[in-house]
């Protein structure tokens, strides 16, 4: 955000903006400063209060600042900098003073947060239609009522400047002079406006002498008042109030506000994709009886109307499969799952997937329609299938992409043949000669999939396909036309991570069974990722699935993908632990 001589940056009349988390500083009336620190956090913890006691504390010094308003004390003596009354964990003082001006706004009759103003224009708007139309000083007739929040304000004689911005973060100067709204409007106008706050002017759009684009109101209000400050909007904020207090990110964050707008325009992009190709879009369970559709760990809840336990969601496969049951040929679903594991940068326990189903497709039809998702989605939200990433690096999605087979390469690298005839107790004694960590219930299929990854997995930067997996690994997967013991199944790696995966899907009941029969023996034997015995799914099956090819992406992982970013900074309200 830049600034003019026209809009500077003002701390509340010099005394309440600018505080931190960490120290706040407080000018009192004689202008002398005190440093209210991390005392605050020691009583905290000396004196922990449960929530509705704390809520029921500020109410009551809400209600105390109030009656100081409306008993005829102005706005510093009616607020307790200090807190002797209320303690450290009540309002700071600069919510206190943003408190008493909402209590000063009602008593004289101003409506703090009022139903309904005439906003006649988007700041994108006037933006688009005078930028650099106007020379300095030059003014129109035009009329246009805005509302933005306000970034920076300057306090002057007898002008005052606004910097409102619109949600995207384009922004308008507003410009109040006595001479236009009147000297009370304009003393109001002083005292009440804060930095945070949502602004509504009216008036004509000038250029200030500056040259700066501008609405010269002459009528003014406040649209919401804001209790809170904002952070130092020009420093960048920490890892901590990106991921606790992203709203506040996307106010003070140009990269977390487009990224909410590409993603968006990912899923719309994904969906018309679809769409051409004549899917429907469906919906799924969340709350299931079985859990299944992936190996994972799965999140259990309770329903007390029926006294059951329910497994929340990990994959919507085996619901999308009955759909191809039920003639529905082309079918997808973009879900939310959730899978109790661990968290790093592309994991996370609550997230979004794409998983989509063609009947009388195979796992090279499907990877063929993944590749047009993808590079469709790249040019579509982002303008190209070559990318810059955050750290400015360019990424191709263009052209052909790689194809390996997961045998393979991992006998390639391993200098000797491994084929799905190569014995546990050999892939262990290489596992151990590695150094690799070996779970308790290792197979065939999870110690090829391990050694695998030690080699390949963080080497793989443009895109590839890796195919034909062990069949212990998927056990949902159709067994491969040609090679026994291997499985139609690929993933799509992107700059060292699986960003999707593909199958030949299995519709043959008597297989799927024994597949779940083998699946609930590795989790009787420890195996935490292992799936049940679906018999609903596996009479479903009976009645005929068609041959189909199937889908799953990570629509998170995909912005990872497109952007650079870190999981956490692709979803808009990623998952924190509670700080008490």
């Amino acid at each position: 955000m830049t600034q003019n001589s026209d809009s500077i940056p003002v701390h509340e009349a010099g005394k309440h903006e600018g505080a931190t988390q960490e120290a706040m500083n407080i000018t009192d009336a004689a202008g002398t400063t005190a440093n209210v620190s991390m005392g605050i956090e020691a009583e905290q913890a000396e004196q922990p209060m449960t929530t509705v006691e704390r809520a029921e504390l500020l109410l009551k010094q809400d209600e105390a600042i109030r009656d100081n308003i409306d008993g005829g004390q102005d706005l510093d003596a009616a607020i307790d900098p200090t807190n002797k009354e209320f303690g450290a964990q009540a309002h700071p003082e600069q919510v206190q003073m943003r408190v008493a001006k909402r209590a000063l706004m009602i008593k004289e009759g101003i409506e703090p947060y009022p139903v309904h103003l005439d906003v006649t224009d988007t700041i994108e708007a006037v933006r688009k239609k005078y930028d650099g139309t106007l020379k300095p000083g030059e003014e129109t007739e035009d009329v246009v009522g805005v509302a933005g929040r306000a970034l920076f304000i300057r306090n002057g004689g007898g002008l005052c400047f606004v910097k409102l911005s619109a949600g995207d973060g384009t922004t308008l100067q507003g410009m109040i002079s006595k001479r236009e709204v009147g000297a009370e409007s304009l003393k109001r106008f002083k005292q009440l406006a804060d930095l945070g706050d949502h602004l509504y002017v009216r008036g004509r759009v000038v250029a200030s002498k500056t040259g700066e684009l501008s609405v010269f109101a002459t009528d003014w209000a406040i649209a919401a008042k804001a209790l809170q400050p904002l952070p130092a909007l020009h420093k960048d904020l920490n890892e901590e109030q990106r991921t606790r207090k992203p709203y506040i990110g996307m106010i003070a964050d140009e990269r977390m506000r487009d990224m909410v707008r590409r993603r968006s325009a990912a899923v719309a992009s994904l969906r018309r994709t679809f769409d051409r190709h004549d899917f429907l879009e469906v919906e799924t369970p969340m709350l299931q009886t079985v859990h299944g559709g992936a190996a994972a760990r799965p999140f259990t809840t309770h329903m007390n109307a029926f006294d059951i336990n329910l497994f929340l969601r990990i994959a919507p496969e085996l619901f999308l499969k009955r759909c191809l049951v039920g003639g529905i040929e082309r079918v997808f679903e973009i879900n939310r799952d959730f899978r109790n594991e661990g968290v790093d940068g592309t994991h996370a326990p609550e997230f979004t997937m794409v998983e989509a189903y063609q009947s009388y497709g195979t796992y090279d039809t499907i990877g063929a329609l993944v590749k047009e998702l993808i590079q469709t989605t790249a040019k579509e939200a982002f303008g190209s299938t070559q990318v810059t990433l955050q750290d400015g690096t360019p990424y191709d999605f263009g052209g052909q992409w790689k194809s390996m087979t997961m045998y393979g390469s991992l006998s390639e690298a391993l200098g000797e043949e491994i084929t799905p005839e190569t014995s546990v107790e050999h892939l262990r004694k290489i596992a151990d000669k590695l150094g690799l960590e070996q779970e308790t219930a290792e197979n065939h299929g999870k110690l090829v999939e391990h050694l695998w990854e030690h080699f390949w997995q963080d080497k793989l930067y443009e895109p590839t396909f890796v195919r034909d997996f062990p069949v212990e690994t998927s056990p949902l997967v159709k067994s491969h036309r040609s090679i026994p013991g291997v499985v139609e199944k690929w993933d799509l790696y992107v700059r060292g991570f699986e960003l999707a995966t593909g199958y030949s899907e299995l519709n043959d009941p008597v297989v799927q069974r024994q597949r779940f029969v083998e699946q609930a023996k590795m989790a009787l034997a420890g195996d935490v990722e292992a799936m049940d015995i679906d018999e609903d799914f596996l009479e479903a099956l009976g009645v005929g699935m068609p041959p189909a090819g199937g889908m799953g992406m990570g629509i998170d992982r995909l912005l990872i993908a497109l952007t650079g970013a870190t999981i956490r900074e692709t979803i808009t309200f990623p998952l924190v632990k509670p700080l008490n």
